[in-house]
């Protein structure tokens, strides 16, 4: 038979736990099921902020690598004349067209034409350069390459009667 004494240890001991448990705050015993709704909009207002401040500075650094892409493209596209042009041994001319909406275009003889943003602009005056066979250019010619963000530095790209060609940061915009 079951000793009496030890039911009723039983029972005092279940009582005993189940007292203490009532004892504990109730978060202590409960699990929580993630965050508040004022956690999340708080979360979500210090995110908005950060983005307001951030934003206008990544549109000029996007700017200002269009122009960097497109000095890059023109200075390859003179490089590439200007070695063509020894080669073949004959005079070979670089032109551009700016395009208005769509992307512009650096065309070299019809051996070749690259393309840059619709959004940069390219300016020289002559529009024109002929490299010839003796590893000369025509004329000296800058180019000036904005970007429709006024916000971005414009680039020179600077070809010498030497046809020695130079990308630096500089020149000014309308």
């Amino acid at each position: 038979m079951v000793d009496i004494r030890q039911t009723l240890a039983v029972i005092k001991r279940d009582s005993d736990v189940n007292a203490s448990m009532n004892s504990l705050p109730s978060t202590r015993w409960t699990a929580s099921s993630g965050f508040t709704l004022i956690e999340l909009m708080v979360t979500i207002a210090v995110l908005a902020i950060i983005v307001s401040i951030a934003a206008p500075s990544i549109s000029t650094q996007l700017a200002n690598q269009r122009v960097k892409s497109t000095a890059a493209t023109l200075e390859n596209a003179l490089k590439e004349a200007k070695a063509e042009s020894v080669i073949r041994r004959q005079p070979l001319a670089l032109s551009y067209n700016n395009n208005g909406t769509n992307a512009g275009t650096i065309g070299v003889s019809g051996i070749t034409s690259y393309s840059y943003s619709a959004k940069s602009t390219v300016k020289s005056n002559p529009a024109i350069v002929v490299f010839a066979p003796s590893k000369n250019a025509n004329n000296a010619v800058v180019y000036t390459i904005c970007d429709s963000n006024t916000s971005a530095s414009p680039r020179q790209v600077s070809v010498s009667k030497l046809a020695n060609i130079i990308n630096k940061l500089g020149g000014s915009c309308p």
